[in-house]
């Protein structure tokens, strides 16, 4: 039996890892000085996010990925203050700064980011090494994000080759060309949102029907489980035999950064523990939920993820019921 004798723990690998600052304007204005109501410092890279959200709910994770410079030493003492064991491979060039602006007139939000993470061939070689040695230990992963530039694009789907091999359960969540050919690795689960899917099936998704015949299509072609964030209309998963819709309470959005990274963390504590996954369904959105409410990335109350969670509801997916309504975007 894998990791025999030794003890269990989730692993997120996030190769491009980040500090995201959040900044609250009144308005974008262009050719402008912008003077910001208040700021936000937080975590940002998928994994690393989900690493955070797991040490909240009391889960403590090994965070891999390529970090640099003194953003990233601020980004290791984050993460260890939190509880998270981070176990990064360093590398030339500085670990992202990623610039979130949250309109307060309510237009939205966006993130502005560079790719500052410079690592070699021979850097890469020392994570994959690291990756390896932890799925001996591993009891799920969850990884994604974007890409350092000097990484193939097909680095996730070689990860989830290796996890399925060691039958580790494997969740990605990426975007882009790292997701479409990460899913030639056939993870376990993917999770885009609905934009995210539109780009991967290359059409509009205007319906729920559409959106669950669009992740039907990803999971025969992938053998993958599909669940599909979708903001403030819950989510979708299609696994095959079985299609859940989930429903979240209405929430003040403080900002939406993160959110998604909540659904990753329920999911890799439904797999780790080998729960039900309309249990980690619940916690995932739960904590989505939690994120929303807090300005900065990533960050949620635990006492936020258990009110959140007896508001969530999991059932069966409906076509007759549900077929026409209208998709939300997600994060």
């Amino acid at each position: 039996m894998h990791g025999r004798g030794k003890t269990q723990m989730i692993v997120t690998l996030t190769p491009n890892t980040a500090i995201d600052r959040t900044y609250f304007i009144p308005r974008w204005s262009p050719n402008r000085a912008i003077r910001a109501s208040r700021s936000a410092l937080g975590t940002g890279g998928k994994g690393v996010d989900a690493s955070w959200i797991l040490a909240e709910m009391g889960r403590t994770s090994l965070a891999l990925g390529f970090a640099a410079g003194p953003t990233g030493r601020q980004l290791e003492s984050l993460l260890k203050a939190k509880g998270v064991t981070p176990d990064f491979t360093w590398v030339d060039g500085e670990t992202r700064t990623n610039i979130v602006l949250v309109c307060e007139d309510g237009s939205g939000q966006s993130t502005i980011s560079a790719d500052t993470l410079k690592p070699r061939e021979a850097d890469s070689t020392i994570l994959i090494g690291r990756y390896r040695q932890a799925l001996e230990v591993a009891s799920c992963v969850v990884a994604g994000g974007t890409l350092p530039a000097s990484l193939g694009v097909d680095f996730y789907a070689e990860r989830a080759r290796e996890a399925k091999d060691r039958r580790v359960p494997f969740i990605l969540d990426a975007e882009g060309a790292p997701l479409a050919a990460g899913l030639v690795g056939h993870p376990t689960i993917v999770k885009p949102n609905r934009h995210e899917l539109e780009a991967l099936i290359g059409r509009r998704l205007s319906s729920l029907r559409e959106v669950y015949e669009a992740c039907e299509q990803v999971r025969k072609q992938n053998q993958s489980w599909v669940v599909v964030s979708l903001g403030a209309r819950g989510g979708l998963a299609v696994l095959g035999d079985r299609v859940l819709r989930v429903q979240t309470p209405s929430v003040p959005v403080v900002s939406t950064a993160g959110a998604g990274d909540g659904i990753l963390a329920g999911l890799a504590l439904a797999l780790a523990n080998q729960r039900p996954l309309e249990e980690g369904l619940r916690q995932g959105f739960a904590a989505a939920a939690a994120v929303v409410a807090t300005e900065a990335t990533a960050d949620c109350r635990l006492e936020d993820i258990r009110r959140m969670l007896e508001l969530v509801k999991v059932r069966a997916f409906s076509l007759q019921e549900e077929g026409e309504e209208p998709a939300g975007d997600g994060d």
